[in-house]
Protein backbone atom coordinates (compact mmCIF):
# COMPACT_ATOMS: atom_id res chain seq x y z
CA UNK A 1 0.00 0.00 0.00
CA UNK A 2 0.98 3.51 -0.71
CA UNK A 3 -0.13 4.84 2.79
CA UNK A 4 1.12 2.84 5.80
CA UNK A 5 -0.72 4.75 8.20
CA UNK A 6 -3.47 2.85 9.19
CA UNK A 7 -6.29 3.09 12.32
CA UNK A 8 -7.70 0.23 13.88
CA UNK A 9 -10.50 -0.05 16.61
CA UNK A 10 -13.11 -1.70 17.66
CA UNK A 11 -16.76 0.12 17.44
CA UNK A 12 -19.33 -0.82 20.25
CA UNK A 13 -22.32 -1.49 17.79
CA UNK A 14 -25.42 -3.20 18.92
CA UNK A 15 -23.81 -5.93 20.88
CA UNK A 16 -20.80 -6.71 18.52
CA UNK A 17 -17.25 -4.86 19.21
CA UNK A 18 -16.78 -4.28 15.72
CA UNK A 19 -13.57 -4.37 13.95
CA UNK A 20 -12.32 -1.34 12.08
CA UNK A 21 -9.39 0.10 10.18
CA UNK A 22 -9.22 3.65 8.54
CA UNK A 23 -7.04 4.19 5.41
CA UNK A 24 -6.00 7.01 3.96
CA UNK A 25 -7.88 10.63 4.22
CA UNK A 26 -10.36 12.50 2.44
CA UNK A 27 -14.03 11.42 1.32
CA UNK A 28 -15.38 8.73 3.74
CA UNK A 29 -15.59 5.25 2.29
CA UNK A 30 -16.78 2.32 3.96
CA UNK A 31 -15.83 -1.14 2.14
CA UNK A 32 -17.29 -4.31 2.72
CA UNK A 33 -15.68 -7.74 2.30
CA UNK A 34 -18.02 -10.95 0.76
CA UNK A 35 -19.33 -13.94 2.68
CA UNK A 36 -15.83 -15.67 5.10
CA UNK A 37 -13.99 -12.31 4.02
CA UNK A 38 -11.65 -9.83 5.80
CA UNK A 39 -10.53 -6.84 5.58
CA UNK A 40 -7.25 -7.90 3.97
CA UNK A 41 -8.93 -9.53 0.82
CA UNK A 42 -8.57 -5.46 -1.03
CA UNK A 43 -5.22 -5.38 -0.25
CA UNK A 44 -3.99 -5.90 -3.57
CA UNK A 45 -5.36 -3.23 -6.25
CA UNK A 46 -8.32 -2.08 -4.75
CA UNK A 47 -7.58 -0.37 -1.13
CA UNK A 48 -4.37 0.97 -2.99
CA UNK A 49 -6.22 2.85 -5.68
CA UNK A 50 -9.10 4.00 -3.35
CA UNK A 51 -7.12 5.84 -0.78
CA UNK A 52 -5.12 8.03 -2.94
CA UNK A 53 -8.18 10.46 -2.73
CA UNK A 54 -10.23 8.53 -0.05
CA UNK A 55 -10.56 7.60 3.88
CA UNK A 56 -11.48 3.76 3.30
CA UNK A 57 -12.99 2.48 6.13
CA UNK A 58 -12.35 -1.29 5.84
CA UNK A 59 -15.03 -3.82 8.31
CA UNK A 60 -14.97 -7.46 9.56
CA UNK A 61 -18.49 -7.79 9.85
CA UNK A 62 -19.95 -10.44 12.47
CA UNK A 63 -18.29 -13.36 13.10
CA UNK A 64 -15.71 -12.72 10.37
CA UNK A 65 -11.83 -11.92 11.14
CA UNK A 66 -11.28 -9.71 13.94
CA UNK A 67 -15.18 -9.24 14.70
CA UNK A 68 -16.13 -12.13 17.41
CA UNK A 69 -19.33 -14.01 16.82
CA UNK A 70 -22.42 -13.03 19.14
CA UNK A 71 -25.68 -14.74 19.86
CA UNK A 72 -27.38 -13.33 16.60
CA UNK A 73 -28.23 -15.15 13.81
CA UNK A 74 -26.44 -13.57 10.57
CA UNK A 75 -28.76 -11.67 8.47
CA UNK A 76 -28.37 -8.74 6.08
CA UNK A 77 -30.38 -6.33 7.96
CA UNK A 78 -28.63 -6.61 11.50
CA UNK A 79 -25.13 -6.10 9.48
CA UNK A 80 -26.95 -3.02 7.74
CA UNK A 81 -27.69 -1.44 11.05
CA UNK A 82 -24.02 -2.25 12.49
CA UNK A 83 -22.60 -0.61 9.44
CA UNK A 84 -25.26 2.58 10.00
CA UNK A 85 -24.17 2.68 13.76
CA UNK A 86 -19.95 2.41 13.25
CA UNK A 87 -20.80 5.97 10.72
CA UNK A 88 -22.12 7.56 13.80
CA UNK A 89 -19.93 6.28 15.80
CA UNK A 90 -17.06 7.70 13.68
CA UNK A 91 -18.50 10.67 13.96
CA UNK A 92 -19.64 10.93 10.43
CA UNK A 93 -22.62 12.63 9.01
CA UNK A 94 -22.57 10.30 5.91
CA UNK A 95 -20.19 8.05 3.99
CA UNK A 96 -20.13 6.35 0.76
CA UNK A 97 -20.25 2.34 0.77
CA UNK A 98 -19.14 0.11 -1.42
CA UNK A 99 -19.06 -3.85 -0.80
CA UNK A 100 -18.81 -6.76 -2.18
CA UNK A 101 -21.05 -10.38 -2.54
CA UNK A 102 -22.29 -10.35 1.33
CA UNK A 103 -20.23 -7.29 1.69
CA UNK A 104 -22.26 -5.62 -1.53
CA UNK A 105 -25.53 -7.09 -0.17
CA UNK A 106 -24.89 -5.62 3.72
CA UNK A 107 -24.72 -1.93 1.96
CA UNK A 108 -27.33 -2.35 0.09
CA UNK A 109 -29.00 -2.73 3.04
CA UNK A 110 -27.68 -0.13 4.92
CA UNK A 111 -28.71 2.37 2.24
CA UNK A 112 -32.50 0.93 2.16
CA UNK A 113 -32.79 1.18 5.55
CA UNK A 114 -30.38 3.89 6.69
CA UNK A 115 -31.09 6.37 3.44
CA UNK A 116 -29.43 9.46 5.67
CA UNK A 117 -25.99 8.06 6.47
CA UNK A 118 -25.35 7.27 2.81
CA UNK A 119 -24.14 9.41 0.44
CA UNK A 120 -23.32 7.62 -2.81
CA UNK A 121 -23.27 3.29 -2.60
CA UNK A 122 -21.74 1.28 -5.08
CA UNK A 123 -22.43 -2.61 -4.98
CA UNK A 124 -20.27 -5.21 -6.76
CA UNK A 125 -21.73 -8.88 -7.81
CA UNK A 126 -25.00 -8.97 -6.50
CA UNK A 127 -28.47 -9.71 -7.65
CA UNK A 128 -31.77 -7.56 -6.29
CA UNK A 129 -33.12 -10.37 -5.43
CA UNK A 130 -32.37 -14.09 -4.90
CA UNK A 131 -33.72 -16.12 -7.91
CA UNK A 132 -31.29 -13.27 -9.89
CA UNK A 133 -28.20 -16.34 -9.09
CA UNK A 134 -27.80 -18.64 -11.24
CA UNK A 135 -29.72 -21.74 -10.52
CA UNK A 136 -26.89 -24.25 -9.81
CA UNK A 137 -25.60 -21.03 -7.27
CA UNK A 138 -28.62 -21.35 -5.12
CA UNK A 139 -28.65 -24.83 -4.97
CA UNK A 140 -24.88 -24.91 -3.63
CA UNK A 141 -26.17 -22.11 -1.39
CA UNK A 142 -28.17 -24.36 0.30
CA UNK A 143 -26.00 -26.88 1.37
CA UNK A 144 -23.60 -24.70 3.33
CA UNK A 145 -23.68 -26.02 6.48
CA UNK A 146 -21.12 -26.91 9.33
CA UNK A 147 -20.39 -30.10 7.76
CA UNK A 148 -18.61 -27.71 4.95
CA UNK A 149 -16.20 -26.54 7.70
CA UNK A 150 -13.68 -29.36 6.82
CA UNK A 151 -13.05 -28.30 2.94
CA UNK A 152 -13.49 -24.82 3.91
CA UNK A 153 -10.39 -25.08 6.31
CA UNK A 154 -8.25 -26.05 2.70
CA UNK A 155 -8.53 -22.96 1.23
CA UNK A 156 -7.26 -19.40 1.36
CA UNK A 157 -10.33 -18.27 2.79
CA UNK A 158 -9.94 -20.18 6.13
CA UNK A 159 -6.64 -19.56 6.00
CA UNK A 160 -7.34 -15.51 6.44
CA UNK A 161 -9.89 -16.21 8.68
CA UNK A 162 -8.35 -18.12 11.50
CA UNK A 163 -4.93 -15.55 10.89
CA UNK A 164 -6.67 -12.90 13.04
CA UNK A 165 -10.00 -14.43 14.53
CA UNK A 166 -10.28 -14.13 18.29
CA UNK A 167 -11.77 -18.18 18.54
CA UNK A 168 -10.78 -19.97 15.25
CA UNK A 169 -12.49 -22.70 16.70
CA UNK A 170 -15.61 -20.82 15.97
CA UNK A 171 -15.35 -21.52 12.20
CA UNK A 172 -17.80 -24.80 11.72
CA UNK A 173 -20.41 -22.03 13.77
CA UNK A 174 -19.94 -19.50 11.09
CA UNK A 175 -20.07 -21.99 8.23
CA UNK A 176 -23.83 -23.37 9.64
CA UNK A 177 -24.67 -19.44 10.21
CA UNK A 178 -23.85 -18.63 6.76
CA UNK A 179 -25.46 -21.53 5.20
CA UNK A 180 -29.05 -20.44 7.11
CA UNK A 181 -28.52 -16.91 5.71
CA UNK A 182 -27.69 -18.28 2.20
CA UNK A 183 -31.09 -19.66 2.40
CA UNK A 184 -32.81 -17.15 3.00
CA UNK A 185 -35.16 -15.67 0.34
CA UNK A 186 -35.65 -11.85 -0.80
CA UNK A 187 -36.77 -9.60 -3.25
CA UNK A 188 -35.53 -5.89 -3.19
CA UNK A 189 -37.50 -4.88 -6.21
CA UNK A 190 -39.40 -2.10 -4.78
CA UNK A 191 -36.97 -0.81 -2.02
CA UNK A 192 -34.33 -0.68 -4.72
CA UNK A 193 -36.64 1.41 -7.13
CA UNK A 194 -37.24 3.81 -4.26
CA UNK A 195 -33.47 4.23 -3.77
CA UNK A 196 -32.43 8.23 -4.34
CA UNK A 197 -28.72 8.43 -3.43
CA UNK A 198 -26.61 7.55 -6.77
CA UNK A 199 -25.83 4.34 -6.68
CA UNK A 200 -23.36 1.97 -9.05
CA UNK A 201 -23.50 -1.66 -9.55
CA UNK A 202 -20.62 -3.74 -10.86
CA UNK A 203 -20.42 -7.07 -12.35
CA UNK A 204 -18.20 -9.32 -14.39
CA UNK A 205 -19.16 -10.68 -17.76
CA UNK A 206 -19.03 -14.42 -16.47
CA UNK A 207 -20.52 -13.67 -12.86
CA UNK A 208 -22.73 -15.65 -10.84
CA UNK A 209 -25.48 -13.45 -11.49
CA UNK A 210 -26.60 -13.31 -15.33
CA UNK A 211 -25.71 -10.04 -17.73
CA UNK A 212 -29.50 -10.04 -18.35
CA UNK A 213 -30.35 -9.24 -14.01
CA UNK A 214 -27.88 -6.72 -14.08
CA UNK A 215 -29.67 -5.06 -16.69
CA UNK A 216 -32.56 -5.33 -14.91
CA UNK A 217 -31.19 -4.19 -11.73
CA UNK A 218 -30.03 -1.24 -13.78
CA UNK A 219 -33.15 -0.41 -15.06
CA UNK A 220 -35.11 -0.37 -11.47
CA UNK A 221 -31.84 2.31 -10.48
CA UNK A 222 -33.17 4.60 -13.28
CA UNK A 223 -30.78 3.63 -15.91
CA UNK A 224 -31.29 2.73 -19.67
CA UNK A 225 -34.01 4.07 -20.24
CA UNK A 226 -33.29 6.42 -22.95
CA UNK A 227 -30.29 7.46 -25.04
CA UNK A 228 -28.29 9.78 -22.41
CA UNK A 229 -28.10 12.98 -25.24
CA UNK A 230 -24.84 14.51 -25.97
CA UNK A 231 -25.54 16.54 -22.91
CA UNK A 232 -25.88 13.60 -20.74
CA UNK A 233 -29.62 15.03 -19.73
CA UNK A 234 -30.79 11.22 -20.61
CA UNK A 235 -28.69 9.97 -17.67
CA UNK A 236 -30.28 8.80 -14.48
CA UNK A 237 -27.63 8.87 -11.51
CA UNK A 238 -27.26 5.45 -11.53
CA UNK A 239 -24.01 3.64 -13.00
CA UNK A 240 -23.43 0.29 -14.61
CA UNK A 241 -20.35 -1.83 -14.92
CA UNK A 242 -19.82 -5.14 -16.46
CA UNK A 243 -16.17 -5.84 -16.23
CA UNK A 244 -14.40 -8.20 -18.88
CA UNK A 245 -13.16 -11.54 -18.32
CA UNK A 246 -13.87 -11.54 -14.95
CA UNK A 247 -16.06 -13.96 -12.04
CA UNK A 248 -17.72 -13.74 -9.12
CA UNK A 249 -14.49 -14.92 -7.34
CA UNK A 250 -12.08 -12.77 -9.08
CA UNK A 251 -14.11 -9.90 -9.44
CA UNK A 252 -12.67 -7.86 -5.93
CA UNK A 253 -9.32 -7.84 -7.64
CA UNK A 254 -9.97 -7.13 -10.86
CA UNK A 255 -7.57 -4.11 -12.47
CA UNK A 256 -10.07 -2.75 -13.50
CA UNK A 257 -12.25 -2.44 -10.60
CA UNK A 258 -10.54 -0.06 -9.20
CA UNK A 259 -10.67 2.55 -12.00
CA UNK A 260 -14.40 2.41 -12.58
CA UNK A 261 -15.48 2.68 -9.52
CA UNK A 262 -13.08 5.67 -8.66
CA UNK A 263 -14.70 7.75 -11.70
CA UNK A 264 -18.23 7.27 -10.07
CA UNK A 265 -17.02 7.78 -6.15
CA UNK A 266 -14.98 10.73 -6.97
CA UNK A 267 -17.34 12.70 -9.64
CA UNK A 268 -18.71 15.36 -8.02
CA UNK A 269 -22.47 14.85 -6.53
CA UNK A 270 -23.92 16.69 -8.98
CA UNK A 271 -22.15 14.76 -12.06
CA UNK A 272 -24.48 12.00 -10.68
CA UNK A 273 -27.85 13.44 -9.18
CA UNK A 274 -29.28 13.63 -12.73
CA UNK A 275 -32.94 12.72 -12.62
Amino acid sequence: MTNTSVQTGYAPVNGLQLYYEIHGAGEPLILLHGGFGVTSMFDGELLPMLTKTRQVITVDLQGHGRTADIDRPLRLEFMADDIAALIKHLGLPKADIMGYSMGGDTAMRTAIQHPEVVRKLVVVSIPFKRDGWYPELRANMAQMNRANATFMQQTPLYQAYASVAPAPENFPTLCEKMGDLLRQDYDWTDEVAALKMPVMIVFGDADSIAPAHAAEFFGLLGGGKMDGSWDESGMSNARLAILPGTTHCNIFYSPALAPAVTLFLDAPMSAVSKA
